[in-house]
């Protein structure tokens, strides 16, 4: 299990003010980053690899309607 104790979150500049819809990132966790939803932060987080995280939104920003 990953210690997301001392992660800092950052949420996308694209959220807007509602924030209903919001993912938050944190990338300063050694060896993983960490996913959550904003609007339940002591919920649960997915964790990657730096490569596949990478992979992911390089995905996204090549074909945004491909989600």
């Amino acid at each position: 299990m990953v210690d997301l104790s001392e992660a800092t979150w950052s949420k996308s500049s694209y959220s807007g003010t509602n924030n209903d819809n919001c993912v938050e990132v944190a990338r300063n966790v050694k060896g993983v980053v960490a996913v959550r939803d904003s609007k339940n932060p002591d919920g649960p987080a997915l964790v990657f690899t730096p490569a596949v995280w990478r992979a992911f939104t390089g995905a996204v920003r090549q074909d945004p309607s491909a989600l």
